[in-house]
């Protein structure tokens, strides 16, 4: 009989677990011996932070990222088919949303086994909720281009669409480029357009805030170095 595959939320930062993780997720994670991770270190730091409990020694990791073959990422769910839980645990608070572990889920469907995704924070979804833009549409589209001309062209294709559409159009940026794509949005949406910005969502340090690009120029928040979300709705 075939185990099951659970998809295991983590925190957003450095929060207490207890604040959004749900007790049955530690629960769970006392159980489970095999888990397929993002990142075998901070995977470790936050099952001890889970619960101490937990002989770190006694599991057993496979690692998912870039570099990681099709032929391993199918090889990780032996274990399942036999007859053990494995747990995905990734660095996106939730797997398989903007992670690697999409691929692991996929692998699982192909190979019929059963998946089960547990609640825990995404910063997608907590930062569209809190934006106060349109949640019945939206899009994700993960990162937007490095080049600043290629970046200004995204942006403005990505406010037409949110105003064709009637749609909150969501991306991010690597934290030490946050303040950087803030200024463009603000150089290239229309004064009207209404931005929303999630940083450091759950922490103490947390800020969320939406406005018109008229009423953010000359009252920049500082994001540098923090996981930040972004919001536009034209």
């Amino acid at each position: 009989m075939k185990g099951t595959l659970y998809l295991i939320p983590t925190t957003l930062g450095d929060s207490a677990i207890s604040s959004v993780i749900p007790a049955d997720v530690v629960v769970l994670l006392k159980q489970i011996k095999f888990f397929i991770v993002e990142d075998i270190r901070s995977t470790r730091r936050y099952l001890k932070k889970a619960d101490k409990s937990i002989n770190i020694d006694e599991l057993t990791f496979f690692e998912l990222n870039k570099h990681t073959t099709v032929q391993q990422k199918s090889s990780y769910l032996n274990v399942v088919r036999k007859g053990n839980n494995v747990g995905v645990i990734s660095e996106a608070g939730c797997p398989g949303v903007a992670d690697p572990g999409a691929d692991i889920v996929a692998a699982a469907h192909q190979q019929n086994i059963k998946v089960v995704p547990l609640v825990g924070p995404s910063s997608i979804l907590l930062s569209l909720m809190a934006s106060g833009l349109n949640g019945q549409s939206f899009a994700f589209h993960g990162y937007l281009p490095i080049k600043s001309g290629e970046r200004a062209k995204a942006i403005a294709q990505l406010e037409g669409r949110s105003i064709r559409e009637k749609q909150t159009q969501i991306f991010i940026e690597a934290p030490y480029r946050n303040n950087h794509l803030l200024k463009d949005i603000l150089a290239v949406c229309n004064a009207k357009t209404k931005v929303g910005v999630a940083c450091d969502i759950t922490l103490k340090t947390e800020f969320i805030k939406t406005k018109s690009v008229a009423q953010w120029k000359g009252s920049l928040p500082e994001l540098h170095k923090k996981p930040t979300i972004f919001l536009i709705q034209g």
